[in-house]
This record gives structure tokens, C-alpha cells and sequence, in this order.
């Protein structure tokens, strides 16, 4: 790396991905940890109430690394991208601030309420506070969404020549944009996988453990849980990735191409790519093991649907946009993205979520009837299937952003373009270094923090209090409930 753009590129991948894997858990683990409160106050089983202490704990420490690591990628924004920042501000800092203002402080504020009111709310509205982190969690991811829609498909804006900006004119549009209706869903399915994939493999290890053989019944109700609701978010992700491929291919058709490695246009009938081996230059294929048809139906619904392939795509974008600047697959500015990148990215993104959905599957099956096996291989299957789900999500997000190469903004702003003009290579070369320690730093705390918590399993059952408002003790202070 020996220019600012591709230091900039490889520093806002890094902490983008790295901040990426507590968000999905975030979002999966409020609904689970809301829903087993739930469950304790419906059925009054005490094992419902420990384990919503314990996967409490242990979404607070991957909340609170989660907002830090977002922190530092705000602030990617004016570091290294103030060029894209001000061409896309007027447009881009409107979700962005929404979000900011009404959904973290909507999180963190019920958050609060829950850690420390188990002694002073009614057990209802201390339920309903988590209730109410999620719903704030589903908020934030809309708004972020949407801001990150816009820069795959520019809609509710208007050029202004005389600043060179772009600028808001149908905020509505921006927030129902078309790739963001099925963006939304998608990701969201995806987290609510990840979430139940962490409970499910939690719930394995421990049950496995002989020092907690008194709690197997606990911990198989997790198993239980966390491998249902990976299977059926499976389902949502495969479905809702189903549908944003066909919208894909409408307004990013480059991406489906580079995806699938397809070099030339299909008039009907083209085949879905099991693997596939390009020339260095990534103008031709070479090898190909292809299943026919396959490809027609993700992109169009059609079997016998038509398929652009790249290099008539890239003779569009130079009559649309003008000379292609790079001929070759490696060049950041050429309008094909790297497509070794984008080809196996998309299959490891689908192979990871089909591995952890049919593993959920496995599960359900091995633990039906009372039955849950002890053995070594099925506590590395279930520790395996969340390493599994959240990389299918990290997967995803890089195929994302890494397909629509080379534009920052579709078809209105390239990579290049958006990087700041007065950040020299040393300075970048400081700042990746710096925030790579950082997060190495970052990522031993939370790996220590989460061992610690899971080797000491759930505590003991303690019968919380069930204060009603306006009490004798509406005057207690809120107490750490950890």
C-alpha cells in the first residue's frame, strides 16, 4: 500500500468489518434476552429468569464494545473521506443524525433502565424496557441502512453544480428507497441468526461441562431455542437474499456480473457459477463448473431470463460515464470490481448461512425428545455454527461494498474521488497502525470478558423483588443489578 487511497480503503474496511461483528449480535441478543424474560414472567420457570441474567451480561459487554468501535467509524468519515463527506453530508447526515439522536439514545437509555431496575420497576415494565432496546436496535439499523441504500442507489437528491454537492430533496424517498425495503429484512434475519446461533453454541459448551450437569435441563431449553430461531431466520435471510439479488441486479447489474464471474451477456438461460477461474486481467474466463439456468432465476425470476455480463456492462459505463480508467481487475477506479473478491465473497457469504441453518437443523433433530448427545463433536459443531453466521454477515457486507467498486456513490462519486486531499501517506500509514492496535487491544478485552462470564455459567436462582410504582420504595435509588 503506498498511496493514501489504498491505506484509507484497507483502514475503513478493517474497522467497518471488525465493528460488524457485534452488531448483529446486538440486535439478536436483545430479542432473545427479551423474549426469555418473557418467558420467565409467562410461565414462572426460574431456569428462564437465569438465563436471562446470564446472555444479558453477555450482550452488555458486546454492546459496549459494539458503541465504541461505531465511534471510531464516525469518525473514518472526516479522517480520510472528507472529500465524500462533503459531496454526500446534505444527503448522508440526515439518517445518520436521526438514527444518532432518536434511536442510540432510545437504546441506550431502556438499556439503563434495564441493567439497573430490576429492584425498582415492576417486573412488566422492566421486561418491556428490553422490549423497547430492540425496537431501538431494529430503529438504528433502519436509519443506517438507509444511509448506506443511498450510496448503492442515489434516490431523493439533487445535484447542485455551484457547490458540487448533493443535496436532500425527499427524505422519504431516501428511507424507502428499493434497496433499502429489502436490505433491511435481510440484515435483520441475518443478526437474529447470529443472535440465536451464539445462544444455541453457549448453551452446547456449557451443557457439555460436567460441573454444570445439575443445570442440563437450563441449558438444553437454550440449545433448543437458539438452534430454532437459527433455523427459521435462516429461512428469512435465504428468502429475503432471494428477493435483493433480483433488485441488485436492476440497479447495480456490474455486481451480479462480478458476482457470478459472468464475462459476456446470457440472452436466457445463464448458468449460476459453482466455480470459476478468470484471467489475471479479469476480461475472460477460463475454467468454469456452472449449473444451468441457476443464475437467470437469482437475477430475474426467469428462468430463461436475460443476464448482463461484464464486459458489455463496462461498454456501457464508458459511453455513460466516459473512458474507463483501468483495464484490469486490480484497479480501483476501473468499472469492474475485484472480481476474485466479489466472486468469492458472495460464495462464502452463502456457504457460512447455509452451513449455520443446517447445522440449527442438525441440532433440532439431535436434541428432539428430551435427547441432547454430550459428545466432543457436537460441542464443536454448536460452538461452530455462531463463527458461522456472524462470518456469512461480515461476508456479506464485504461482497456489498466491495461489488460496487469503483464508486463510493453509484454513479456519482468513485472511491478515489471521495478521499481527503490533505492526509499524506505517513499520517495514514499512523492512523491504520494506530487503530489496528487499538482494536487488537479491544478484541482481547471482550474475548477475556466473554470467557470469564461464560465459564462461570448462569448464577444461582435468586427471586428478584416485584416493586409496583408508587410504592414504599419509590425513593430507592436504582441499584447495578450485576
Amino acid at each position: 500500500m503506498d498511496s493514501v487511497l489504498d491505506i484509507a480503503r484497507w483502514q475503513f474496511g478493517v474497522i467497518t468489518v471488525y465493528h460488524f461483528l457485534f452488531v448483529p449480535l446486538t440486535i439478536g441478543l436483545t430479542a432473545l434476552v427479551a423474549f426469555m424474560e418473557t418467558l420467565w414472567l409467562r410461565t414462572g420457570n426460574p431456569e428462564w429468569l437465569r438465563m436471562t441474567r446470564f446472555f444479558g451480561k453477555l450482550l452488555l459487554i458486546n454492546f459496549a464494545i459494539g458503541v465504541v468501535t461505531g465511534i471510531v467509524q464516525e469518525f473514518q468519515f472526516g479522517m480520510n473521506w472528507s472529500d465524500y463527506s462533503r459531496f454526500v453530508g446534505d444527503v448522508f447526515g440526515a439518517p445518520l443524525a436521526v438514527e444518532a439522536l432518536l434511536a442510540f439514545f432510545l437504546e441506550s437509555t431502556f438499556l439503563g433502565l434495564w441493567i439497573f431496575g430490576w429492584d425498582k420497576l415492576p417486573r412488566g415494565l422492566h421486561c418491556a424496557c428490553m422490549w423497547i432496546v430492540h425496537v431501538g436496535t431494529l430503529a438504528s439499523s433502519w436509519f443506517i441502512l438507509a444511509a448506506n441504500s443511498w450510496m448503492q442507489h442515489p434516490v431523493g437528491y439533487e445535484f447542485n453544480p455551484d457547490t458540487g454537492r448533493a443535496e436532500l430533496t425527499d427524505f422519504w424517498a431516501v428511507m424507502t428507497n428499493k434497496v433499502q425495503l429489502v436490505t433491511f429484512p435481510h440484515v435483520i434475519t441475518a443478526a437474529y441468526m447470529a443472535g440465536g446461533a451464539f445462544v444455541l453454541g453457549i448453551s452446547a459448551w456449557l451443557y457439555a461441562r460436567k460441573r454444570f450437569e445439575a443445570d442440563r435441563g437450563m441449558y438444553r431449553r437454550g440449545i433448543r431455542l437458539g438452534a430454532a430461531v437459527t433455523l427459521v431466520a435462516g429461512l428469512g435471510v435465504a428468502v429475503s437474499g432471494d428477493v435483493q439479488g433480483k433488485i441488485m441486479t436492476d440497479v447495480q447489474p456490474m455486481k451480479m456480473a462480478a458476482a457470478e464471474a459472468l464475462y459476456d451477456t446470457e440472452e436466457s438461460c445463464a448458468p449460476f457459477s459453482l466455480f470459476t477461474i478468470g484471467t489475471p486481467d479479469g476480461t475472460q474466463e477460463k475454467f468454469s463448473i456452472t449449473v444451468p439456468c441457476v443464475l437467470s432465476f437469482l437475477a430475474t425470476g426467469h428462468f430463461d431470463g436475460r443476464v448482463e455480463g461484464i464486459n458489455d456492462l463496462r461498454a456501457q459505463y464508458e459511453e455513460t460515464y466516459g473512458q474507463d480508467p483501468g483495464a484490469t481487475y486490480y484497479s480501483p477506479d476501473g468499472y469492474t470490481p475485484i472480481i476474485p473478491v466479489t466472486y468469492w465473497s458472495f460464495r462464502f457469504m452463502i456457504g457460512f448461512g447455509a452451513l449455520a441453518g443446517a447445522g440449527a437443523l442438525l441440532v433440532l433433530w439431535l436434541s428432539r425428545r428430551g435427547r441432547a448427545p454430550t459428545g466432543r463433536w457436537f460441542t464443536w459443531l454448536a460452538i461452530g455454527l455462531p463463527v458461522a453466521a456472524v462470518l456469512g454477515s461480515s461476508l456479506g457486507w464485504i461482497f456489498t461494498e466491495m461489488g460496487r467498486q469503483p464508486w463510493v456513490v453509484f454513479g456519482l462519486m468513485t472511491t478515489r474521488n471521495g478521499v481527503s486531499p490533505g492526509v499524506g501517506v505517513a499520517e495514514a500509514w499512523i492512523s491504520i497502525a494506530s487503530l489496528t492496535v487499538l482494536y487488537a487491544v479491544l478484541a482481547v478485552i471482550e474475548i477475556g470478558l466473554l470467557a470469564r462470564f461464560i465459564r462461570r455459567g448462569a448464577d444461582p436462582f435468586e427471586e428478584p423483588p416485584s416493586p409496583s410504582l408508587g410504592g414504599d420504595d419509590e425513593d430507592r435509588p436504582l441499584a447495578f443489578a450485576y
